[in-house]
């Protein structure tokens, strides 16, 4: 059962720290079943009640999970098994589509903020023990989130969005929690549910959003969170529409304890209005990037929730980085206030993009999704075949795998990446390595 490795340890802890160093040089395997808790008792003459402490203790540190009377396995690395690895590089001449950037025409220039939120910094340093926020980003937020709808709450600021749902989800859950996860969603979101040690329970997308049905299964079955993804899904470009967001609200109503976190990410990139779940639930969080808009490398996000959450999300943020550069908070709300951005402007770049690409796929006999935002869904039969013939044919695009727990197999295309001439030239490629694809339905 353990191959060769041995499992040693008189006490609880040492028992779990054998377990933990073979996880980690590799002499256990995601997936490998563990003894029964009486048998390894018996082989290392302990006490069945320390073996019990030892996989409690492995439990919940995210390096096992127990499922009844199968046993107890090794839980899958997120380290090294990241669905980040999941993906195509692109040799030599071969045009890439797949890596969900934005068109760096249309990012705006930084140079004029940083140079003048440093001269502040200069006239007026930030010290330790200071506000954690801009007073002139919060206000921003504050208006922004106060014209869409969303209630008045306390403000934080983390580096990306990421960083803001990891936070959330840490101060609420416990290793072995479920979380109720889009699929197809975020690669980057099912890892760090994974990384957490909790347990993701996939929820159905549609071009309205999460599936109501799907939701009420989802939390009726122990989720004690939610991520919900307002506009520009990624990767399906799902946008909640108003008469989805009233029967989610309605779902949660029903569930009041469980946290629910929003993450807004088209917030300007996106000319779709934002319909708020926001205090649906007791604990709830909502977030939003600069990345999409103002470029990845600002690394910086705005969320608001119900007091207990933020406060909570501020003191382990003291504990860790302190605070996010109030250099770059800065320089963000002077381009906030110089309406460097204008989201009408980048929506309908992608826009006309995103469309004509599935217009040309549907011309083609081939199904194709993305309601809002820089990417195109296309399911496909052959997931993996549909790759490879794809960068035969010069192009490099998203593996569905990298998006899906149980939704069908599908390839994701970033049309930012796309210029106008080239639509017909991917759209050719796309039909002929996939064929006809499924019918309308994500889940």
């Amino acid at each position: 059962m353990l191959g060769e490795y041995p499992i040693s340890g008189r006490r609880a802890a040492e028992i779990a720290a054998s377990v933990e160093r073979a996880v980690g040089d590799g002499g256990l395997e995601p997936g490998q079943l563990l003894p029964p808790m009486r048998e390894l008792a018996t082989r290392l003459g302990v006490n069945p009640n320390t073996v019990a402490a030892a996989y409690r203790t492995l439990r919940e540190r995210g390096v096992i999970e127990t499922a009844g009377r199968r046993g107890s396995r090794v839980r899958p690395k997120p380290a090294t098994t990241t669905r980040e690895l999941i993906r195509v590089d692109a040799p030599p001449g071969v045009r890439d589509v797949s890596l969900g950037n934005p068109d760096p025409k249309l990012l705006p220039a930084l140079s004029g903020a940083f140079v003048a939120a440093a001269a502040q910094g200069d006239a007026q340093p930030v010290l330790y023990g200071e506000s954690a926020v801009d007073p002139e980003l919060e206000r921003y937020a504050r208006a922004a989130f106060e014209a869409d709808g969303v209630p008045l709450a306390p403000l934080a600021v983390t580096s990306g969005s990421l960083d803001a749902i990891e936070r959330v989800l840490a101060v609420h859950l416990k290793p072995g929690d479920g979380v109720a996860v889009e699929d197809p969603g975020w690669g980057s979101l099912l890892d760090l549910v994974s990384a957490l040690g909790l347990r993701a329970i996939p929820v159905g997308v549609d071009d309205e959003g999460p599936l109501p049905a799907d939701m009420e299964r989802a939390l009726a079955a122990g989720a004690r969170a939610a991520v919900v993804t307002d506009r520009a899904q990624n990767p399906t470009g799902a946008a909640v529409t108003a008469p989805r967001a009233r029967a989610l609200r309605a779902v949660f109503a029903a569930h009041e304890d469980v946290l629910l976190i929003e993450d807004d990410h088209g917030h300007g990139i996106v000319d779709l209005p934002l319909h708020p779940l926001a205090g649906s639930t007791r604990a709830w969080a909502l977030t939003r990037s600069t990345a999409k808009a103002y470029g990845p490398d600002l690394r910086l996000a705005v969320v608001t929730g119900d007091p207990v959450t933020i406060d909570r999300l501020r003191g382990r943020q003291r504990l860790g980085p302190g605070w996010v550069s109030r250099l770059l908070q800065r320089a963000v709300a002077l381009l906030w206030a110089e309406d460097a951005v204008d989201p009408r402007v980048v929506a309908a770049s992608y826009g006309r993009r995103r469309e004509a690409l599935i217009a040309a796929l549907a011309e083609r006999g081939v199904a194709a999704y993305g309601r809002s935002g820089m990417n195109a869904w296309v399911p496909v039969p052959d997931e993996t075949g549909a790759v490879a013939r794809l960068l035969h044919a010069g192009w490099a695009v998203a593996p569905g795998a990298r998006f899906r727990l149980n939704a069908p197999p599908a390839v994701r295309i970033t049309v930012a990446a796309l210029e106008d001439e080239e639509i017909v030239a991917v759209a050719d490629a796309v039909a002929s390595a996939t064929g006809p694809a499924p019918a309308r339905r994500y889940d």
